[in-house]
């Protein structure tokens, strides 16, 4: 029951919070928050919403794991948004230029671009391991280097064709695509969406069922007593990015393998930033990851309709701000509200079995 608590509590009283500030924001502007959300709410049953929703949801799922696999060590692998971009420019070079028969050809692009996530992420991973740099300072200096190799890659000089007013790759064969669940009018579902629930399922067994993932928990809790039973610290922060960069090199495959079928300059972004706040929401839990993940995405995508009302759709960027600095504050102060009634409890265990009364002790 208390483990349940110190999981659910924090991000309800976040959300809870964030839901609070944007209500008195609404009623400064002169606007009702009780029209506000009945609105959003009203718009996921309109047009493709609900499988947007979804969609985005997987996206934002995938990242926000890349994002706790890092975590669980106590590492801040900040570097998920270079790494899916360029993961993701590259995996469409090499799928527009593969012709190979369905699901190899597609099983192929997957397969690159968790390499190419990887290979980003190796970087970081072996300058904190061998040189102690701190991973946050590495891997955002890498996405700024992603950003000009991806804009070169898909010059017109290198990779990229002109397509109309924009540049992007060459296309994908539909030998490559992934085919999604059709809802007809109202769209289609990304195949992604569930591989992004298998890579979910994986990563909970990893952390539960193996050693990998015990020795993870362990480094990440007390690197001196995990070195004390044997574990390789420096082996596991390589792996733990390692890891971490070929989740985020899949972050922008559904898009690509479901709806676009090259990158181009007006790939979207972002979502690498996404991930650590969806990581941080769902406290590095599978199933917390995916509640923040189709949370975020039910802001992101029913806050269109608020335009229809007059009210401001940037209320939403208030109230998704608010939650993730809510969140951090929230799990802080319930923690240190758990370990206050966990040392009551040990002390009247102890004033019990040395027969002092609880007044005495008190």
């Amino acid at each position: 029951m208390t483990r349940i608590r110190t999981a659910l509590l924090p991000p309800a009283l976040a959300i809870v919070f964030s839901a609070l500030l944007c209500a008195v924001a609404l009623l400064i502007s002169g606007d009702s928050p009780l029209t506000a959300l009945t609105v959003m709410v009203t718009q996921v049953g309109e047009g493709t919403t609900a499988v947007d929703i979804v969609n985005s949801a997987a996206i934002y799922y995938i990242a926000g794991l890349a994002v706790a696999i890092g975590f669980q060590m106590k590492l801040f692998n900040i570097g998920i948004e270079g790494q899916f971009r360029l993961a993701a420019c590259v995996a469409a070079i090499a799928g527009g230029a593969l012709s190979l028969p369905p699901v190899l050809h597609t099983v192929a692009i997957i397969l690159v671009g968790a390499a190419v996530g990887a290979l980003w992420a190796s970087v970081p991973a072996l300058l904190k391991a061998f040189r102690g740099v701190h991973e946050v300072i590495s891997s955002i200096m890498m996405n700024f280097i992603a950003t000009g190799l991806i804009a070169y890659l898909i010059s017109t000089e290198a990779f990229g064709v002109l397509q109309g007013n924009n540049i992007s790759t060459d296309p994908i064969e539909p030998t490559g695509h992934l085919i999604g669940l059709s809802f007809g009018a109202s769209g289609t579902i990304f195949g992604f969406v569930f591989v992004a629930a298998a890579l979910g399922l994986a990563y909970g067994f990893m952390l539960n069922r193996t050693r990998f993932g015990f020795e993870l928990k362990a480094s990440g809790e007390s690197p001196t007593a995990a070195a004390a039973g044997g574990v390789n610290a420096r082996r596991m922060v390589i792996v733990a990015l390692l890891l971490s960069g070929a989740m985020a090199g899949l972050v922008g495959l559904p898009e690509l393998l479901g709806r676009d079928h090259a990158y181009t300059l007006t790939s979207p972004a972002g979502y690498g930033f996404t991930g650590i706040a969806v990581a941080l929401l769902g406290r590095n839990h599978p199933v917390g990851v995916a509640l923040g993940a189709l949370l975020w995405a039910f802001l992101d995508k029913s806050a269109l309709a608020l335009d229809n009302v007059g009210v401001p759709r940037e209320i939403v960027l208030i109230m998704q701000g608010s939650v993730v600095l809510s969140v951090i504050i929230a799990y802080e102060i319930v923690r240190r509200y758990e370990l206050a009634a966990e040392q009551r409890r040990v002390a009247a265990q102890l004033r019990a079995g040395a027969g002092v009364p609880a007044e005495v002790g008190s």
